[in-house]
């Protein structure tokens, strides 16, 4: 098991680190002094930028968009940020004119992309489906007649067509494809999250083509390249803390010395527990990070296994 290194509040960012290890190029106007070359970061505009904005905080990298629209400042890390549609994200690392970015997998496969994933955050879950009106699917399969299909994901379409052999046509939308069936459209592949969007627009799914979630990418040039390479896994790293910590509490308590021994084997530790003596020898203080989920199960049976003075609390970062 990995070794658990909790950060629960912090007054210098790690981010530090990542602009130290910048690369560094001497200063032509000012000789002696050395300047830092920035990682260009592609930011996702669009229903995933909340939730990665979020994720930088949390680990260190604060991201002010303020009037700049599109090319927001940044906290420390020798970062370049500029905010970019998921799909143009995926082809400025395909080309190599950014370093790293934030994008759907889906749009990765779409595209079909030579780009390296770093970190999948699991943020925004979603599925790319086929679904149309319930008169278009016998038995849950389409009927025999030529269908017409509208998508944003237009390779993918076709992918999935040869391999079903169906002879059906495409038109390209732009946004709100749910809409299109049945009077513009017989049915469409799309994304959902929850499917109740197509549920309302009385859409049912016929098939699921993947999964995708936000994940942060890297051209293939900035990982062959050693110093841009670090410094990405070590964005990565503090990223994939806050992640974990999301997943994890820290419970702290209290127990007698004779309820000790049960009582931590009832834990579903990272490793062990972090044990100290109580004053006056009067028991234990035991501190560990559990699965948030496990919280429901676990406290009644922390309190019935002898424990006292039941603490829960958020934790920022588990670096293992």
């Amino acid at each position: 098991m990995p070794l658990n290194v909790s950060i629960e509040d912090r007054s210098a960012g790690p981010t530090d680190a990542i602009a130290a290890s910048a690369t560094a190029v001497p200063n032509q106007d000012f000789p002696g002094e050395i300047e830092v070359e920035s990682l260009q970061l592609a930011l996702p505009k669009g229903r995933m930028q909340q939730g990665v904005f979020d994720l930088l905080r949390d680990a260190g990298i604060r991201i002010d968009v303020g009037n700049r629209a599109y090319r927001p400042t940044i906290s420390g890390a020798a970062l370049q940020p500029k905010l970019l549609k998921p799909q143009n994200i995926i082809e400025m690392l395909h080309v190599g004119r950014r370093d790293i970015g934030f994008a759907g997998a889906d749009w990765v496969a779409e595209l079909d992309a030579d780009v390296i994933e770093v970190l999948n955050t699991q943020l925004d879950p979603v599925r790319l489906v086929v679904a149309a009106p319930a008169s278009v699917i016998e038995e849950g399969k389409f009927s025999a007649r030529r269908l017409l299909i509208a998508t944003e994901y237009v390779e993918l379409a076709r992918r999935w067509m040869q391999s079903r052999s169906l002879d059906c046509q495409l038109v390209r939308s732009f946004g709100a494809t749910e809409v299109f069936p049945p009077e513009d459209a017989d049915a469409i592949i799309d994304i959902t999250q929850t499917g109740s969007t197509l549920a309302a627009n009385n859409l049912v799914i016929a098939e699921e083509i993947l999964r995708s979630s936000t994940r942060l990418y890297a051209s293939r040039a900035a990982m062959e390249n050693p110093t841009k390479r670090q410094r990405i896994e070590e964005i990565a790293m503090l990223l994939r803390s806050v992640i974990d910590a999301r997943r994890r509490v820290m419970v702290e308590l209290n127990v007698a010395a004779a309820q000790l021994d049960k009582l931590v084997a009832l834990l579903p530790a990272m490793r062990q527990p972090t044990i100290a003596t109580l004053t006056n020898d009067s028991g234990f203080a035991v501190k560990v990070a559990v699965p948030r989920t496990e919280l429901p199960r676990l406290i009644p049976t922390i309190k019935a296994a002898g424990g006292t003075d039941i603490v829960v609390s958020k934790i920022a970062q588990i670096i293992a």
